[in-house]
């Protein structure tokens, strides 16, 4: 037996075998529906077709690290537009902000990847093994060839889900019908396999055996919501001024919903044997509970079946027990949910929606990068003329060549008295470019003798390049190096 005032506090508890049983209700089926809609994006969007055009990938949404380009539908995000990447991280951690702010651990109970796989792996477990009780008598029988042949059978079936999980991964970082193809003839890359078999591993682990101990020793979040919640939060919670004291309930007899001086609660246990977590939502509000709220679906189905009013456990916030303990209204919900915290995390997360949509419809099809060559600063030619090289760096984002005329002008927007401008290796001022790639080409800018660029110091030139199918055009600001630079 361990002392408390010699041994050190425990930091882990040896998990204890949890055994949810199956309800049906609402917040049921809303949890179906989301598993269903998240599984199917997950696993089918690597399958999905795009036309781009001629050498481009047909994959719908592709993350092309050897080429480094991202792909979604018909939005391509190349490695300096990463900043879109980088958006949609932050709003997801605003949204996350936003939700738990709400209407408590929403994601965890609900989207949360680790949730999701587990709902999965509970079903299958069901499907296999029968219902909680059931369950349990198999976890505590000894081994024969039944539970064997159903624990193997269970396995199994985790383990085809887990390997559709990791190669549903890979598949979104290359070809997808390729890569299967290589994977099935040993030919893919050792990467591919060994990507594969971690995320395997991990998926069939943390989902059939680890489940809440992932959400309570591994997830940061149990422990940072509490930053994020407060008395106006919309959480999972237990009514105790109605439901105590609990007890059993004879036919007739009148409870604090009826008012008498019993509670509603019957003690039936139903809402900790559906938790997947294990808690008990009558003990108030613990680290664990992810709010999946079905808890509320079973204690529901209870009430319905002995006469009492529904909601004895239900969403509510904390502001509102005081009022409801003195018999009062509570107050309404856009009340709870429409407040400043709630309002600045939207305003927020909208604000950099839409900052990310106007730069995804602004941005150019094309990118240049001009740089002077600056050894030597500049040259003089055998008539005493003046010229500047330059290393024009050009990409063409379209998914088809395009030519592309290079030009140059003043600050005013003319071109400068006595400058010309040549393309190295190319007879004119237009340089091709093929669909999709960058292009580096030398460009010559040349001052006449006796004029002011070449006469002069340090000026400032604007170089622009203009598409010639479409007309669309940019511009770079650069400088020019006279004599007496």
């Amino acid at each position: 037996m361990s002392n408390p005032d010699i041994d050190p506090p425990r930091l882990y508890a040896a998990r204890e075998p949890i055994f949810p049983r199956r309800v049906k209700g609402w917040f049921r089926n809303l949890k179906w529906i989301i598993m269903a809609v998240t599984l199917a994006i997950y696993y089918v969007t690597p399958w999905i077709r795009w036309d781009r055009g001629p050498g481009m990938p047909d994959q719908a949404v592709l993350v092309d690290l050897a080429n480094r380009r991202f792909y979604f539908f018909w939005i391509e995000i190349w490695p300096h537009e990463f900043y879109f990447v980088a958006g949609l991280l932050v709003m997801a951690g605003l949204g996350l902000f936003l939700f738990t702010s709400a209407l408590g651990r929403v994601w965890c109970g609900y989207a949360c990847p680790q949730t999701v796989w587990t709902d999965l792996f509970i079903l299958t477990e069901r499907w296999v093994e029968g219902d909680r009780n059931a369950r349990l008598r198999l976890w505590n029988a000894p081994w024969d060839a039944k539970k064997a042949r159903l624990r193997v059978t269970k396995w199994l079936i985790w383990l085809l889900i887990a390997l559709a999980t990791g190669g549903a991964w890979i598949f979104y970082f290359t070809d997808a019908p390729t890569l299967l193809g290589n994977l099935l003839a040993g030919q893919a890359h050792p990467a591919a396999y060994t990507t594969m078999a971690i995320l395997t591993a991990t998926t069939f682990v943390f989902g059939g055996f680890a489940r809440e101990q992932i959400c309570i020793y591994a997830c940061p979040w149990p422990r940072i919501q509490a930053a994020m919640m407060d008395e106006d939060t919309l959480t999972v919670a237990y009514r105790d001024w109605r439901g105590e004291p609990r007890g059993k309930l004879h036919k007739g007899e009148a409870t604090k919903s009826d008012g008498g001086a019993k509670g509603d609660c019957i003690d039936c246990m139903a809402c900790v044997n559906v938790c997947p977590m294990g808690i008990d939502i009558r003990d108030g509000q613990q680290m664990e509970c992810i709010t999946c709220a079905l808890c509320i679906d079973a204690c529901d189905e209870v009430m319905d079946k002995i006469g009492k009013p529904r909601g004895l456990i239900d969403y509510m916030a904390l502001k509102d027990e005081t009022a409801e303990r003195a018999g009062a209204a509570p107050k309404p919900l856009t009340k709870h949910i429409l407040r400043p915290r709630t309002v600045l995390y939207f305003t927020l997360w909208a604000g950099i929606g839409v900052a990310l949509v106007v730069a995804l419809f602004l941005r150019s099809p094309f990118d240049l990068n001009v740089t002077p060559v600056r050894n030597p600063l500049y040259v003089t030619m055998a008539d005493g003329a003046i010229r500047n090289t330059y290393a024009l760096r050009l990409r063409n984002k379209q998914g088809d060549a395009r030519d592309f005329t290079v030009s140059v002008t003043g600050p005013d927007g003319a071109v400068p008295p006595g400058v010309s401008l040549v393309l190295e290796g190319l007879p004119g001022a237009a340089v091709g470019v093929t669909a999709d790639s960058t292009h580096t080409q030398r460009v010559y800018i040349t001052a006449e003798k006796a004029s002011a660029l070449a006469e002069g110091g340090q000026a400032e030139l604007t170089l622009w390049v203009e598409d010639a199918t479409d007309g669309q055009r940019a511009h770079v600001d650069t400088v020019f190096h006279g004599r007496s630079e």
